[in-house]
């Protein structure tokens, strides 16, 4: 398969304007190109940005029920085209058949029934006071900025509301993941959504992203990736003071109690830490074991971990690909000779690729035990098959330690005492707590504190981010 990543720019598909940079697209899990990326630049930027603006006057203007039937028409698209879906994810970002199809793929249609679930019952308009209306407006011309490893996801739970409140779009999905960027528009296409209404390119971040984030013409900024990433899309948007959201980095804490079943928390734990390769913003990537079972624990760990499989991206069943890129696979490595460095226990995996796999951005599941707070290892965002485990003495050190971060997106509990469980998840600076394995649905909201960015997505919370709030007040 090889693939020319082009733009769509106000209804067509259109090649880059002027010099122009080729990204080649490289499937992780044999090194393989699997297609060309056109780099953008600014008058690119200037091209999809005022077709969104072009398009706004009448989008916006369309009736709800008008833009929840266009919804209604993608996520019949999705569904249709699921199977080729899953298979450009499994290629561009090496996720194992079964993850791309029953995780990543459903993510699409996931987010889209979500959105219009909370649609329904929405306020878009309600009185205010005895003598006003407050209406709900579509902000404007959208930018989307979304990364490599959820690639469907970060699209799709950005782009439903979006399209929903009538904003216009431009989408720039990760260079590193193309294949389903260009999926999606095609889908919007099929879809039947007026020319300018949606748009994408493609881009170096540092290089594009400030033209984005600067752009006079664009409204708003929805912004997945790094943190220092995010700082940058920020300060960028500053000057037209263009309102900003933004999901970033996260250095999860997982606090295992005594109390607890020690074998299967520790399991569930490991298990959560890998999927996706690691490579997930709220991945508990700090395990926190309460002393007194704090030997049966890393003992558990380092049982599990190598029981964790890793198979090639094309394979079925259960197991971790690779890592998404050449790149990451070497700051993982790196992270890896920091933990042996700083004197962490190496408890299971290690440098290298696993023991057969010579080709490929595979990295072997690695577990550290003996691991202090103030480790490099326990403070900066690795994403990458990497679990750190750290022994805590009470409830209070526990609590201490899970929020000494900068980040804090999202936090996890094992517990056999639920209303300790629940005192404990309010005492941490997290934007999302789950307790004893419990997951999250798509209507409840994505985000978190601090350096882990502002705003929350999903369902009602992320429809939001994408209105403004007008007043008007008429005397009777």
């Amino acid at each position: 398969m090889s693939t020319h990543c082009n733009f769509y720019i106000d209804g067509q598909w259109v090649e880059p304007a002027g010099a122009h940079t080729v990204h080649a697209a490289v499937s992780p899990g044999d090194e393989s190109v699997v297609g060309q990326v056109m780099m953008g630049g600014q008058e690119d930027v200037n091209r999809a940005v005022m077709a969104a603006r072009h398009s706004f006057d009448s989008f916006s203007q369309t009736s709800l029920a008008h833009r929840t039937a266009l919804l209604e028409k993608l996520q019949a698209v999705f569904e249709r085209r699921y199977e080729e879906m899953a298979r450009a994810i499994s290629l561009e970002m090496g996720a194992p058949w079964d993850w791309a199809y029953d995780q990543q793929a459903e993510c699409g249609p996931g987010h889209i029934k979500a959105t219009l679930a909370a649609a329904k019952d929405f306020p878009w308009e309600t009185r205010s006071g005895a003598n006003a209306d407050l209406v709900c407006e579509a902000i404007g011309v959208c930018v989307l900025i979304t990364p490599w490893n959820w690639p469907l996801n970060q699209i799709v739970s950005k782009l439903a509301p979006a399209l929903l409140a009538g904003c216009t779009v431009v989408l720039k999905p990760s260079e590193y993941a193309p294949l389903s960027g260009k999926l999606v528009a095609e889908f919007v296409h099929e879809a039947g959504y007026p020319a300018g209404v949606f748009n994408m390119l493609y881009g170096d971040g540092p290089h594009i992203g400030p033209m984005l984030s600067s752009h006079p013409e664009v409204d708003f900024i929805s912004f997945t990736g790094s943190t220092a990433a995010g700082i940058s899309v920020a300060k960028h948007a500053a000057d037209t003071v263009k309102r900003v959201v933004q999901e970033l980095g996260g250095k999860s804490p997982n606090i295992i109690f005594a109390d607890s079943k020690v074998d299967k928390a520790v399991r569930f734990s490991v298990n959560k830490c890998m999927s996706n390769t690691g490579q997930s913003c709220n991945a508990p990537t700090r395990l926190l074991v309460e002393r007194s079972v704090y030997a049966e624990a890393l003992q558990h760990a380092a049982e599990a971990g190598a029981k964790v499989q890793v198979i090639h991206s094309a394979d079925k069943g259960k197991g971790i690909g690779p890592l998404a890129s050449k790149r990451q696979w070497e700051t993982v490595q790196r992270y890896i000779q920091i933990g042996i460095d700083e004197g962490a226990r190496l408890l299971c995996g290690g440098l290298g690729r696993p023991e057969g796999m010579d080709k490929g951005y595979y990295a072997r599941p690695t577990v550290f035990g003996d691991v202090n707070n103030q480790m490099r290892i326990a403070r900066e965002e690795i994403f990458g098959p990497v679990l750190v485990i750290i022994p805590f003495d009470t409830e209070a050190e526990a609590i201490a330690i899970a929020n000494d971060t900068p980040y804090g997106l999202a936090a996890y509990i094992q517990c056999a005492d639920v209303p300790r469980a629940k005192r404990v998840a309010r005492r941490l600076r997290a934007g999302m707590v789950s307790i004893n394995g419990q997951g999250q649905d798509y209507c409840s909201p994505f985000g978190g504190y601090k350096q882990s960015g502002n705003g929350r997505e999903w369902g009602r919370f992320g429809l939001k981010d994408y209105l403004e709030y007008k007043v008007i007040n008429c005397a009777s």
